[in-house]
């Protein structure tokens, strides 16, 4: 992936043409750039800050660090407030950011389902819409929910669109472009945003690698390897859904995702779990031990080959049902019964921080990414 540098708040189109050469060094708008966002990005972490306090964060001197602060301000990305000393000792002027300074739209997409959310600076959602999509009209349909929410939050800095898709296409990103008063949109894939939903506002660690796992239609994983996304040659990393699995040894997509799942509870009862509904049944407790014993397979693969410090779990089921796939996975590596051996050491497992995975959170910070904050390379 590739992040454009520019300044806060100035919106520039994607670059799809041919790489560029690799450069030598920055020039001086780009230090300018990257500096401003090593700010921003150190205020949104630790802040409030003081300019030393900054200083000793970034490594930039205080001058510098003043006019950033100014031009942020200008910009209304960030507030300034009297910190009272220790004991009633000097007080110090401490920088935070301004989360309403600007606003983002994410889009997840789905074959027949979609999700849009509005978010500020700081990651809060302030608005959310679900969006039943018909193939041949993807783009309109996709277009008109940008649109309304849009139009519902008019007086709002929304600075541009992010998509988290598989199946996104650059025709589709001019379509929306023309139809759009936002800029071109930003897109991943949606393991991808994902994990930058984690890596920029989750719960998890920035040392080691995260797995992301996300069950839907089908099943895919995604790597954030030293703070950074891994997409692999032509982005087929993480394509674990088609993998032989299981002692029966059968697609992982064929017994994990959303079809074997309805197919097993039936259409009324998938419709509750989409929903947020927490239930339990036989069928539910079937599948669950099901999609047990053929996830353990890649968890156990991606333990052997990236040792990932966690391994993240999302999906729009509800977290119930997350959950109780987690605690069946511990009882499936124990079992000696299908495995002639106790599986070896495995990373962690948990729930993702966000509902659905957080693939609309991570779209949504896509322009942020490309505009404001750091890139997870540089982070």
């Amino acid at each position: 992936m590739r992040y454009l540098r520019s300044g806060p708040r100035r919106l520039q189109t994607q670059d799809m043409g041919a790489p560029r050469a690799k450069m030598v060094g920055l020039r001086s708008g780009e230090i300018a750039d990257r500096n401003i966002r090593v700010i921003l990005e150190a205020i949104r972490r630790h802040g409030p800050l003081t300019r030393m306090e900054l200083g000793r964060h970034c490594g930039l001197t205080g001058p510098g660090i003043t006019n950033i602060l100014r031009r942020l301000a200008e910009e209304k990305l960030v507030t300034s407030n009297r910190r009272n000393g220790v004991g009633g000792g000097a007080t110090a002027t401490e920088f935070a950011l301004r989360p309403e300074g600007a606003f983002s739209i994410g889009v997840k997409l789905r074959q027949r389902r979609g999700e849009a959310v509005l978010i500020d600076l700081s990651g809060q959602v302030h608005d959310r819409v679900y969006i039943e999509l018909v193939p041949a009209d993807k783009v309109g349909l996709v277009h008109a929910a940008v649109r309304d929410m849009v139009d519902r939050h008019a007086a709002l800095p929304i600075i541009g669109l992010g998509i988290a898709a598989n199946d996104w296409t650059e025709d589709q990103s001019n379509q929306i472009a023309a139809m759009s008063t936002i800029a071109r949109p930003y897109v991943e894939n949606e393991c991808t945003a994902s994990l930058l939903a984690e890596r920029t506002i989750g719960s998890s660690g920035r040392e080691g690698g995260l797995a992301m796992i996300i069950i839907d239609d089908d099943v895919q994983a995604g790597f954030l390897i030293r703070g950074i996304p891994y997409s692999g040659v032509h982005g087929r990393a993480g394509s674990i859904g088609e993998m032989l699995t299981g002692p029966d040894n059968v697609q992982l997509n064929t017994v994990v995702g959303f079809e074997s799942l309805r197919s097993r509870i039936g259409e009324q009862d998938f419709t509750r779990l989409l929903k947020g509904e927490e239930f339990s049944s036989p069928s539910l407790s079937q599948w669950i031990r099901e999609a047990a014993g053929h996830l353990l397979d890649p968890i156990i693969a991606m333990a052997g080959f990236l040792a990932p410090s966690v391994v993240m779990i999302g999906s729009d089921l509800p977290q119930g049902v997350i959950e109780a796939l987690i605690h069946q996975l511990s009882i499936e590596r124990r079992d000696t019964s299908t495995r002639p051996l106790l599986t070896p050491w495995i990373s962690p497992m948990k729930p993702a921080s966000f509902s659905g995975g957080g693939v609309a959170l991570g779209a949504a910070l896509l322009p942020f990414l490309n505009t404001l904050l750091l890139p997870p390379a540089s982070a």
